[in-house]
């Protein structure tokens, strides 16, 4: 292995162990089968419910539990190919993170987004009881982070394969600006699709907001 190599992987070692814990989730899941891990998805019904119970001034552990879904949904994934197209994406966009601001904020971003995510499929369907789960808030919250990054600095070509060079930001945020807009229109036209289009947008919306007024300026960025 080469020292180029090596580099990447300790500067990519949070990620990656966050993948494998996702990884390792999913090898649970098929061992304990969906009763062993309904109760860790996300159903906005009743985080509707709870949040009604909260301004009444009744929440209880229960509430708590189902706040917390909210989270846990997104380290939980429906097949091979599902976890496989989020690892890939979360690749793609969170090594970026790394890249330019430490594993930190990438951490901030990911549970921040999954958060947003959830809060956005839950205010889109807010009395559907269809569980969610799935990191694709997250990633689309990566998404939406790197573009507000490309917006506000100069940012450096990515280093971190396969976005290496010839791939320049520009063209990083075109592809998010794409998604959003992809998922954006399948929310108006409201697709019949088992995708939780919300958990897309409110992820990117999360991810805009992190690097739009909290994140600090990337070493590596200039300032445009």
């Amino acid at each position: 292995m080469s020292m180029y190599q090596h580099g990447v992987l300790r500067q990519q070692r949070v990620l990656l162990g966050l993948i494998l814990v996702m990884a390792a989730a999913f090898v649970w899941q098929m061992i304990v089968e969906h009763a062993g891990y309904s109760p860790f998805m996300c159903r906005p019904a009743e985080v509707t419910a709870s949040w009604r119970r909260l301004t009444d001034g009744g929440l209880n552990s229960s509430d708590i539990a189902t706040f917390g879904t909210m989270l846990s949904c997104a380290i939980l994934h429906a097949d091979g190919g599902h976890i496989l197209g989020n690892m890939l994406f979360l690749w793609l966009f969170a090594a970026l993170a790394v890249e330019l601001l430490g594993s930190f904020w990438m951490l901030t971003i990911f549970f921040f987004t999954a958060l947003t995510g959830s809060l956005g499929h839950t205010l889109l369907n807010p009395y559907d009881y269809t569980p969610t789960l799935g990191a694709s808030g997250a990633v689309m919250g990566f998404e939406g982070a790197y573009l507000a990054m490309a917006v506000r600095w100069r940012l450096p070509d990515p280093h971190v394969f396969p976005l290496s060079r010839p791939v320049p930001p520009t063209n990083l945020a075109i592809m998010a600006v794409a998604y959003f807009a992809l998922d954006w229109s399948s929310v108006m036209n409201h697709s019949d699709s088992n995708v939780a289009f919300g958990a897309h947008l409110g992820g990117f919306m999360g991810g805009l907001f992190l690097t739009s007024f909290i994140v600090p300026k990337p070493k590596m960025a200039e300032l445009r």
